[in-house]
């Protein structure tokens, strides 16, 4: 029987790197990353919100639990496993931001799992946000906040269900995990990817456990082109073929300090010599 490949997700905070990380990964000859977000973490959790509605199976618990469970983690096992059927490399990369809110229920399905976080300074990630919407201001957001000033614009991008609150919540919750599960986690720093990225990428494939490999910055191999119509074009995923300095994007006094205020702990625990460089290590 064939043995399944390792399984790593990609998971951390938007606009922080994880389209450029998935590129790179794929670079690897022993790694299969199609880039592209998936939508395997989203179904095990509605997996897991329909079984335990689902009157028949409960049904079942009081008497058989121990069966019945073990049908329950048999299957949903067989369904992550068989996601990437067809991946013939002994590691596969599976990209959604949620994995990192589900890392508990992955690891009990796959005890061997480990996820890579990335992160980025959290003014420039709204700069980044922002400056794509007034690149495409007719169109709207996906939530609708194109209504809003900028600073009311800020702070909804960071409110616990939008789109940067809720991968943050996430982060938050990290250090309530056991040091177990902590040590499945790699977190990787935007700026040190794009600042050193041949050597951040030797790091995690070491911490993988692949054979070494020396990316080249300026002739990476691109993917299939992630679609961005249905984010109505505000959270792009372009591909480039080499590596080049991201734009700094300006941001206004009062947003940068309510950011810094706000998630204090934030730039504790990632920056905390603030955007000083320093080395991408697994959490410990």
């Amino acid at each position: 029987m064939a043995t399944n490949p390792r399984f790593v997700g990609v998971t951390g905070l938007p606009r922080a790197g994880s389209t450029l990380l998935c590129q790179l990964l794929a670079q690897h000859p022993e790694i299969h990353c199609e880039g592209n977000s998936s939508p395997l973490c989203n179904l095990l959790i509605g997996m897991r919100h329909m079984v335990s509605d689902d009157t028949f199976f409960l049904s079942q618990l009081d008497q058989t639990f121990d069966r019945s469970y073990g049908h329950l983690t048999s299957a949903m096992q067989g369904f992550l496993h068989g996601w990437h059927h067809d991946c013939e490399r002994p590691v596969v990369v599976d990209k959604n931001r949620a994995w990192l809110h589900a890392v508990e229920m992955l690891l009990h399905l796959e005890p061997n799992a480990k996820l890579i976080v990335c992160v980025r300074e959290l003014g420039q990630i709204y700069g980044s946000i922002e400056a794509q919407h007034q690149r495409t201001i007719l169109i709207d957001f996906p939530d609708h906040l194109a209504d809003y000033d900028r600073f009311g614009r800020a702070d909804m991008l960071f409110a616990k269900d939008k789109v940067i609150g809720i991968p943050l919540a996430s982060l938050h919750a990290v250090t309530d995990l056991p040091k177990a599960v902590q040590k499945c986690l790699y977190f990787l720093r935007f700026e040190d990817l794009m600042a050193r990225p041949a050597d951040c990428m030797s790091h995690i494939y070491q911490w993988l456990g692949v054979s070494p490999l020396r990316i080249d910055p300026e002739a990476i191999s691109t993917g299939i082109q992630e679609s961005d119509s249905h984010f109505r074009m505000k959270y792009l995923h372009t591909q480039h073929a080499r590596i080049a300095p991201p734009t700094h994007h300006d941001i206004a006094p009062r947003i940068q300090a309510r950011i810094e205020s706000a998630y204090a702990w934030f730039y504790q625990l990632y920056y905390p010599n603030r955007l000083a460089p320093q080395a991408a290590t697994p959490a410990r």
